[in-house]
């Protein structure tokens, strides 16, 4: 089979897919990509069987149909070295040996029978679902919630992002038990109700392809598997199986305690007071008291302490709190507004941050920090 394709057009498809190879996989046939050629398109398929992108390319010049497995390092690693020109691919499907004809050159590869390739997963048409989404939708929820999933091995479920469709919403969920994210749209509706966890591998991947994205995407899941059909992309993911924790009942939702204040004054207060806190705890204490936060950290070991005060708006009795700072200041630059709101019961319960005022009227964004305990 022979095809000409464009030098850069071709290696951005492959750089874009490519990120879904592991490095460390158990079949070397997934360290190629897989060349599928029919009807003047192109397809290429990169897996790591829990995952698998697929990219085309249409093309007018064409010879023969068939398929076959390329190394993708040295496929990624060549193209990049090339300036925008036209390739012709000639490949041999008997034996495999594929030749890459430029302006100048000739440069040989060996392929492998495109046919050892794993096949791709099949939704069961009976307990499917599919709904469109705006892609917006998507990459929003999956932005504001990806921070906060776990790497944890006991619960594999804390591990990717719960997406909850229903008839009024969809609700992205994240948590690692220390913090936790509820992103909600109602600009969104479905004519049913149903959720699926997505690992954290597909999320990452789609937020690349999605920041590129300009339509609506095309969503089919069942229990075990998750089709995103994007423009020019298709992601195939395994889905983490197992029933979500109930993310609601830890919310509290009886918080006298608001605090409104500065979300960038108080990012960087908080970096700056941080270099002074215990390098195993990380805590930082947060006293509000009338309209002023007193931010301070302190390493008994290396006798070394700060303090800051930031002005704020408070209503509420006076309160100590104390917080693990990589996942306050996390939340914080997680945030986007101007101004956040922190809502607080007591010194043992979690504290609530909101966006003081909202980027999208349709969108509901809630992020929740476990306290620490605070030594006297």
């Amino acid at each position: 089979m022979k095809f000409v394709v464009s030098s850069t057009e071709l290696l951005n498809h492959l750089t874009a897919i490519s990120r879904v190879i592991s490095s460390k996989s158990t079949l070397p046939i997934l360290d190629n990509f897989l060349f599928r050629l029919e009807e003047n398109k192109l397809t290429v398929t990169a897996s790591d069987l829990e995952t698998t992108l697929i990219t085309w390319i249409d093309l007018d010049n064409i010879e023969g149909i068939g398929e076959i497995a390329i190394p993708a390092k040295l496929l990624i690693d060549t193209l990049k070295e090339f300036p925008e020109q036209p390739l012709t691919f000639q490949v041999n499907t008997e034996t495999f040996a594929i030749d890459i004809f430029s302006e100048n050159g000739k440069f040989s590869i060996m392929g492998q029978n495109g046919e050892d390739y794993p096949g791709l997963p099949e939704l069961h048409a009976s307990v499917a679902t599919s709904v469109s989404m705006g892609h917006d939708i998507i990459l929003s929820g999956i932005n504001k919630t990806l921070f906060a999933t776990a790497d944890d091995e006991l619960r594999p479920v804390m591990n990717g992002i719960l997406i909850e469709i229903s008839p009024e919403d969809v609700t992205f969920v994240a948590s690692d038990a220390h913090k936790l994210v509820r992103y909600k749209r109602s600009d969104f509706k479905a004519d049913i109700e149903s959720s699926f966890i997505l690992p954290k591998k597909p999320s990452s991947l789609l937020k690349n392809l999605l920041a590129k994205e300009d339509f609506d995407i095309k969503l089919e899941f069942d229990e075990k598997n998750a089709f995103f059909q994007l423009s020019k992309f298709k992601v195939i993911c395994r889905l983490v199986e197992g029933k979500y924790p109930s993310y609601n009942s830890v919310i509290p939702t009886n918080n006298p305690n608001r605090m409104q204040v500065d979300r960038l004054e108080m990012y960087n207060t908080l970096r700056r007071v941080s270099v002074f806190s215990n390098a195993a705890s990380n805590l930082v204490r947060l006293k509000i008291s009338g309209n002023q936060l007193i931010v301070s950290a302190q390493d008994i070991d290396f006798s070394i302490s700060a303090v800051e005060r930031i002005n704020c708006v408070y209503e509420g009795d006076e309160m100590e709190i104390g917080f693990k700072s990589s996942f306050l200041l996390e939340i914080l630059s997680n945030l986007s507004s101007a101004e956040v709101k922190v809502e607080l019961s007591d010194p043992t319960r979690a504290g609530i941050l909101l966006p003081a005022e909202k980027e999208i009227d349709d969108e509901d964004v809630l992020m929740l920090l476990m306290p620490m305990m605070i030594n006297s």
